[in-house]
């Protein structure tokens, strides 16, 4: 899939979004947010997990780190049932590559987990068909759209 594919996803569903095509990748999250002139608690990653084999969107700020545990826990399921997919998965589920994987527009359908701290920033960035690229979004408009779960999915550490 293409900056383009998605560019007609949004306009087609009406998403109040734009994607902000930049000169340099953005492999990181530092990296992306220096891309676009912010602080990267506004960058979001979308990260595809397989719970038992079932494809699952999680959106999640990109400096947090997402706790498999509590997706097994709101699936029902034990911890080693929920993996995260690999490159080839990733593009063969969403039709885009790792690291530009944006929040809807996939191939396929699919469930998504919105972690609830996203909400603390009015505008975020997140994944925008290429890694030349960012889609520019509110948080509400991303649940309005994928019609996500909310969940607390941050990795509590000993500074939290």
């Amino acid at each position: 899939m293409s900056i383009e594919a998605l560019e007609k996803f949004i306009q087609s569903q009406e998403i109040r979004a734009r994607i902000v095509r930049l000169n340099v990748p953005t492999p990181t999250v530092d990296s992306a947010a220096k891309a676009v002139g912010t602080s990267v608690d506004q960058i979001v990653k979308s990260l595809l997990f397989l719970v038992e084999s079932q494809p699952i969107l999680v959106i999640s700020p990109g400096t947090n780190r997402v706790d498999r545990k509590k997706i097994a826990q709101h699936f029902g399921v034990g911890q080693k049932k929920v993996k995260l997919a690999d490159p080839l998965t990733i593009l063969a589920v969403t039709g885009y590559e790792v690291g530009a994987v944006p929040p809807f527009g996939h191939l396929q359908r699919l469930a998504v987990i919105l972690e609830e701290s996203i909400f603390k920033q009015e505008l975020i960035y997140a994944g925008g068909g290429s890694t030349e690229a960012l889609l520019e979004i509110r948080p509400e408009e991303i649940l309005r759209v994928t019609g996500a779960t909310l969940l607390n999915l941050h990795m509590e550490s000993e500074t939290d």
